[in-house]
């Protein structure tokens, strides 16, 4: 595929060749011949154009759960993209040789792959949806709407794995074709944020609020639980008052242990008592479904129902073991389950 460069989406022009980016909540304005802030935006000459369109540089299946994605055609696979780049530059980030490389070395390594290949790579892998990951979706915006436009029309969902850092007229432009997000909650700090992500809380609460209230999106909240970080029963329990009271009580919350990454390496890996701590505030909270990421339970990964807690998804690791809901429901007291084609 010839690599001509791909117009972006969401931008607007302004005087002197300048133009406003407004795909993520940084809203850049970039001069003619310079990059917005993610690196993978430049302005040519008047337009904004993608520097990652072509440049596919992850294509896996991933079970579904890794994404992770409880409640959204559990046990199924999905076919996973990813292009370089990232609109933050968080010191953890486990993906950094691909979410910092533009931002570090200015360097935008991958593939050039049309968008129906991909497609056909996924169905041919036997998944039932296309997951935009591994490094921030937003960024790539182009490459995913035009893989989940052609995906839709294949019978497949769509997915984001997201921090959250997105505009709301780029939650509607996805609206059409996205059918689930996960988005990181790194914290209830704008210190955390600025401190360790070099971003800002308020609008990653703000997309939280407009897809679970103004969308149709499936959604799920993950939060990377780091020692003397965002580890407080305080932050904790403010966290998940503000998913009960913004998303309601069946949002699903993925608290995730910590492993030391990139530059935040000198810290030890999160205790799982901290873990089960939060799952026991979260459910005094009143969420009906909290998980236990990145450590081995018995229990933690498992989905129960919330009216007579029978075990309805049992989970190893990635892998769906069990899985006994019927027509969305679960089959001891008939209790609605929340989710995206729950059945097994």
């Amino acid at each position: 595929m010839a690599e001509k460069l791909k117009e972006a989406v969401l931008y607007q022009s302004l005087d002197d060749k300048k133009v406003r980016c407004n795909l993520c909540n940084w809203r850049c304005v970039i001069n003619d011949d310079s990059l917005g802030h993610c690196c993978v935006r430049k302005n040519i000459g008047g337009k904004l154009y993608s520097l990652n369109y072509h440049k596919l540089c992850s294509a896996n299946p991933d079970p579904i759960e890794k994404k992770p994605l409880f409640h959204f055609q559990p046990g199924s696979k999905s076919f996973s993209i990813a292009t370089p780049g990232c609109n933050f530059q968080c010191v953890f980030c486990q993906n950094w040789q691909i979410s910092q490389q533009a931002i570090e070395d200015g360097e935008i390594d991958g593939q050039a792959l049309e968008p129906a290949k991909i497609v056909e790579f996924a169905l041919k892998a036997d998944c039932k949806s296309m997951a935009y990951t591994y490094t921030e979706p937003t960024i790539f915006m182009e490459l995913a709407a035009d893989c989940g436009r052609i995906a839709k029309q294949k019978g497949l969902a769509n997915v984001f794995v997201s921090n959250g850092y997105m505009t709301k007229e780029a939650i509607d432009f996805a609206s059409d074709w996205l059918d689930g997000i996960n988005v990181d909650l790194k914290s209830f700090s704008e210190d955390y944020y600025k401190n360790l992500c070099k971003a800002k809380l308020k609008p990653v609460l703000d997309t939280i609020d407009y897809i679970a209230n103004h969308t149709k999106i499936w959604m799920e909240i993950t939060t990377l639980v780091v020692p003397g970080q965002n580890d407080s029963d305080e932050e904790l329990k403010q966290i998940a008052d503000f998913l009960v009271n913004t998303c309601g009580a069946d949002i699903p919350w993925h608290v995730s242990r910590f492993y030391p990454q990139y530059k935040y390496s000198d810290v030890p890996p999160t205790p799982g008592s901290t873990l089960q701590r939060a799952e026991i505030i979260a459910k005094a909270a009143g969420l009906h479904y909290v998980y236990i990421g990145n450590l081995r339970t018995m229990k933690g990964e498992n989905t129960y129902c919330p009216k007579c807690e029978r075990l309805l998804i049992e989970r190893k690791g990635f892998y769906v073991t069990e899985n006994s809901i019927k027509n969305g429901c679960c089959p001891g007291c008939n209790k609605k389950i929340a989710g995206f084609e729950l059945n097994s």
